[in-house]
């Protein structure tokens, strides 16, 4: 992947490891557009850092993700590549009375956003690559997550695919596996306990320039590399019986 003088849209992008990649991608001399829901967060990211652009966009809706590519298509047709970060992570069991309609909210946002703006955007003549932020939990489920654990699976699923699938259009397909960091993922607090997010933005840009398309992270290197009896030690460790 062209690390300078790109145009990169990175969904998610105002808060987190979204953040991260969208204030590099700017040090990097890199254009950089962000979206997300939250106006007044997108706001305040612009005018803290010269450059980049924002646009309010709900991704939980085919509309909206629709009109963000025509917006893309029309304003920013020589957009190099997407950054499909933006992620909602539910901490909730099966006796959760809201299971269900907090699963179809991950579902939505995590799986079927992705997705499609995979889709819409790979139809784009000047898009050269996509990068896909997954989990090392693709690999071993936090049960208290589980359906956050299990939409990572799935996304890691499907970036294999279409790095396979993009090959012909020379769209080159990237996987970034963090671990857990310092961000309000799940709410504020809860990985405070976590590595922070400017050490996983050092080395996703190191492995990115070594040429690499997955990239992992402290912990998530392990989780993404280990066989069975490491696998089952790593989830053993994730989810301590009570």
């Amino acid at each position: 992947m062209k690390l300078t003088n790109s145009k990169i849209l990175i969904t998610g992008g105002a808060s987190g490891i979204g953040l991260g990649l969208a204030k590099r991608f700017l040090q990097e001399g890199n254009i950089v557009i962000i979206c997300g829901r939250r106006e007044a967060l997108l706001n305040e990211v612009a005018a803290e850092n010269q450059g980049i652009i924002t646009k309010v966009t709900d991704l939980s809706t085919e509309q909206g993700r629709t009109e963000l590519y025509n917006w893309i298509s029309e304003n920013h047709a020589d957009l190099d590549a997407l950054v499909n970060n933006a992620g909602i992570q539910n901490w909730m069991d099966l006796e959760d009375p809201q299971f269900l309609e907090r699963a179809r909210m991950e579902i939505v946002t995590n799986i079927e956003a992705p997705l499609h703006l995979t889709a819409l955007f790979s139809q784009l003549p000047s898009l050269k690559a996509i990068i896909n932020v997954t989990s090392g939990l693709a690999f071993v489920p936090a049960v208290k997550i589980p359906v956050y654990s299990a939409t990572k699976a799935f996304f890691h699923s499907f970036t294999q695919s279409s790095r396979h699938l993009l090959k012909a259009k020379g769209i080159e397909v990237i996987e970034l596996i963090p671990p857990a960091l310092n961000t309000d993922l799940g709410g504020a607090g809860i990985h405070d306990f976590a590595p922070p997010v400017s050490g996983f933005i050092d080395s996703v840009f190191e492995q990115l320039k070594e040429g690499k398309t997955e990239i992992a992270y402290d912990k998530s290197v392990a989780m993404m590399t280990s066989g069975p009896d490491g696998l089952k030690t790593i989830f053993d460790m994730l989810n301590p019986s009570e």
